[in-house]
C-alpha cells in the first residue's frame, strides 16, 4: 500500500498484463458488436447528383469514402472531380435505409442491400434527382 494514499501498487508487469487484457476484451468485443448495415447516399447540394452505394458495415464504409475524398485517392473519378470542384462543404453524407438482417436468415444480406439499393436509386431517380452508384 502505498503511504498516504491508501492505494496498493501493482507491479509494472501485473499493469501490462491488465492492459493486454482490456485490449483483447475490447478487440473481442469490436468483432462480436452488431454493426448497421444498408444503403447510404453522398449528395452533391451544388448539383444534385447522387452517388448511392450499399455496405454490410455503414459506418465503415461511410468513413472511408470520405477519407478517401479527402485524400483524392477515390476509385470514383467522377466524385472525386466534383469534390475537388465543389469542396467538401458541398457533400451530405446520410444513411438512406438499414437492413435488419436476421442472424439465422438464409438469404444473403449482400443481396438483399443490393435489392434494397436499387429501390432508392429508382425513388431517387423518379423525383428527378440524378443518380450515379458507387
Amino acid at each position: 500500500m502505498n503511504p498516504g494514499t491508501g492505494h496498493t501498487q501493482q507491479s509494472a508487469p501485473d499493469i501490462y498484463k491488465e492492459i493486454d487484457m482490456d485490449r483483447s476484451k475490447a478487440k473481442k468485443d469490436y468483432k462480436q458488436a452488431k454493426r448497421p448495415m444498408g444503403v447510404y447516399r453522398i449528395l452533391n447540394t451544388q448539383n444534385g447528383k447522387s452517388y448511392v452505394g450499399f455496405s454490410t458495415d455503414l459506418q465503415a464504409r461511410m468513413n472511408r469514402q470520405k477519407t478517401e475524398l479527402k485524400f483524392g485517392s477515390h476509385r470514383n473519378t467522377a466524385l472525386l472531380g466534383e469534390w475537388k470542384t465543389f469542396g467538401e462543404p458541398c457533400f451530405e453524407f446520410e444513411i438512406l435505409d438499414e437492413l435488419d438482417h436476421d442472424e439465422t436468415s438464409m438469404a444473403d444480406p449482400v443481396e438483399e442491400l443490393r435489392i434494397l439499393c436499387e429501390m432508392w436509386v429508382r425513388k431517387i431517380e423518379k423525383t428527378g434527382g440524378l443518380v450515379v452508384n458507387l
